[in-house]
């Protein structure tokens, strides 16, 4: 289960270790049991890691460098290579944008935006003008019960439920 889904924090949550040593983590506990991780050199693969998330330019002369060092924007983006060379099958976030600064915010969807061919991401947010920018389909839930089940453009636009178009507009939440 654990290689099968990655788990991506409110917070980051780099292990305080290398900036290389944390991309490589989760690749040398699942490759040692075998079954489908990235295949390479632990240089390419971080590099591979990197890049996916968009950090490689950033960080590339610097793979040695303690990752809780990193901004806050930074460590979110290494907390999600981290888990790719495992290649699991969904990203499950929990508010991953809540620590972050709206320019954070932004480098973070547009992050999720280029994976979104490659996994099933699943986001947890409370903010409206994030689930509409980063999604393609939303379930709104309403006290542990799914209320609607959506494409993202016609639930904010014309949503069939009394509360989730309360919600949407800001009367209670």
């Amino acid at each position: 289960m654990r290689k099968q889904v990655g788990m991506v924090f409110q917070r980051p949550n780099p292990l305080p270790i290398s900036i290389r040593d944390n991309i490589l983590f989760s690749h040398r506990l699942h490759a040692k049991g075998g079954g489908d991780v990235h295949q390479g050199t632990p240089d390419e693969i971080v590099e591979q890691s990197l890049r996916q998330v968009l950090l490689w330019d950033k960080v590339k002369d610097q793979l040695k460098r303690k990752a809780t060092e990193l901004s806050l924007e930074e460590q979110q983006k290494l907390c999600i290579a981290r888990l790719l060379p495992v290649k699991p099958k969904i990203l499950l976030m929990d508010e991953p944008c809540s620590a972050l600064d709206p320019k954070g915010t932004e480098a973070v969807e547009e992050l999720l935006w280029e994976l979104r061919g490659q996994y099933t991401i699943l986001i947890v947010t409370h903010n409206m003008a994030q689930a509409r920018r980063a999604s393609e389909e939303c379930v709104f839930m309403l006290m542990g019960r799914v209320v609607e089940h959506a494409l993202t453009e016609e639930m904010f636009v014309t949503p069939a439920h009394r509360e989730t178009a309360d919600y949407i507009e800001g009367r209670y939440g």
